[in-house]
């Protein structure tokens, strides 16, 4: 459906904007996917560009404001610097400009039927909450976990403070009569090798955080993982948990397109693409994060985010039903989900301090990061089926729901082979179908990569 014709299309310049969530929502009802782009530029005439593009896609599209590194980490005065020598950013710089100029770039283009969020990645977000509620900008996203032990070395502690004064702040926006909306980043940690249950668990708790601290209008992501079928069995987790657990009945599930390494060839990219896709049709879920076929070579252009829109909704309107998400079932990922959850809701009826416990305890454990508040006992690896397991649970409360740990050792090798594991499979079979597109049969690259992972002979990770 062209923006046009949109059902909630009205008289827009000047109003005020509209919930977020309420927009996906309605959206959803009506039978439509919405596709987002994850899109930044530090130039105020090239962002509005990239908004206008997305906004007349022929798909139904909310606008995207990726802010830049510097200011993600509060380095202000290298972001001053940089304008003043007429240096590109990575993202719009959204602090160091005045707010009319933010202004002006949302102008005639931020309506009703087009809500615009602004992403980040900031464990210290102080100034860019600052800058949202100067320019009335009611959508964002992150969370005290998902934007701090990923990406940097803030320590966790800090993170959950800094978080609850944003938190508390943003949800002033009804004050100005504006709903304001957040969506957790904890469906998404680190893009990859942790195992679903995990990712569901802190998306969920996240979501309970910005409830607890005065949000009412809350998104739950999930990050695309390796197995399809066991990417729709974490989704109707998801779902379900949201239904038990949150306080407010103004949630939606949204999906990222896979956040690992990307395949290198195009047609790679757009199979993974449909399968994302398909991904979140077949799970009911709301709203797509797309991925274009620039991802493992540079920034995408304004174009290809285009291209990439399209593509998504394309797929939506026209692929034949999928097998359907697991009925509401006490499948393996909700049972694990639902442990981790239920762990670390007993530390404290004050979630951010509760995970604070969690990670000091490792009730919380994230494979593969660094960051010196995480314990780093937890391992994870895909099988010979395509899944993501646990190799190993440290400390995490999951004794009697996952089996014994893989005895290998863990080795270089078998990890950079896990982490190539989707873009070897989907240029594969792009080269095999002879780089010809059918987004009708997406799902076989999921066989396709199980043959990839069941052909080779890898050391599996161990505790």
């Amino acid at each position: 459906m062209r923006p046009g014709a949109h059902p909630l299309r009205r008289a827009a310049e000047g109003a005020r904007p509209v919930d977020f969530g309420a927009f996906v929502r309605a959206t959803s009802h009506a039978g439509d996917l919405v596709v987002q782009p994850r899109m930044g530029f530090s130039d105020p005439v090239t962002m509005r560009a990239g908004l206008a593009a997305t906004r007349a896609a022929d798909a139904t599209t909310v606008g995207t404001v990726t802010l830049d590194s510097y200011t993600r980490v509060g380095e202000l005065a290298s972001v001053e610097s940089a304008l003043r020598a007429g240096a590109d950013l990575n993202g719009y710089p959204i602090v160091t400009y005045d707010r009319a100029v933010t202004g002006q770039v949302l102008a005639g283009i931020r309506d009703e039927s087009f809500p615009v969020q602004v992403r980040h990645g900031s464990a210290v977000p102080g100034d860019i909450f600052a800058a949202l509620r100067r320019t009335l900008i009611n959508a964002t996203e992150g969370g005290p976990v998902s934007y701090c032990l990923p990406y940097g070395r803030t320590p966790l502690d800090e993170s959950v403070r800094n978080w609850v004064r944003c938190t508390e702040d943003f949800a002033q926006l009804r004050e100005s009569g504006v709903e304001p909306h957040l969506e957790t980043f904890g469906g998404c940690m680190l893009g990859q090798l942790c195992p679903p249950s995990q990712l569901v668990a802190i998306s969920v708790l996240e979501a309970l955080f910005f409830c607890q601290h005065g949000i009412r209008s809350v998104s739950l992501s999930y990050a695309q993982q390796t197995h399809p079928g066991q990417d729709r069995e974490a989704v109707a987790a998801l779902r379900r948990l949201c239904g038990e657990l949150l306080p407010t009945p103004n949630w939606h599930v949204v999906i990222y397109a896979y956040m690992g390494v990307y395949p290198t060839t195009d047609e790679g990219a757009y199979l993974l693409l449909d399968e994302a896709t398909r991904l979140a049709v077949d799970s009911g879920s709301e709203r797509l994060i797309v991925k274009t076929v620039a991802e493992s070579r540079r920034i995408p252009t304004v174009a290809e985010n285009v291209a990439a829109l399209e593509a998504a909704a394309l797929t939506a309107r026209t692929a034949p039903p999928g097998d359907p998400a697991p009925a509401a079932s006490d499948t393996q990922t909700y049972r694990e989900a639902r442990a981790l959850i239920e762990g670390v809701l007993e530390l404290s009826p004050d979630i951010g301090h509760a995970f604070e416990l969690a990670f000091r305890q490792g009730a919380l454990d994230i494979p593969y990061c660094l960051h010196p508040d995480n314990h780093g006992r937890a391992r994870g690896y895909i099988d010979g089926d395509g899944r993501l397991r646990w190799a190993g649970i440290g400390r995490l409360p999951l004794a009697g729901l996952v089996g014994p740990p893989r005895t290998r050792q863990a080795t270089s090798s078998g990890l950079i082979a896990d982490l190539s594991y989707v873009q070897r499979a989907f240029d594969r079979l792009a080269m095999e179908s002879g780089g010809i597109r059918n987004p009708e049969r997406a799902d076989i690259a999921a066989a396709e990569s199980r043959s990839v992972s069941g052909g080779e002979s890898r050391e599996r990770p161990r505790t």
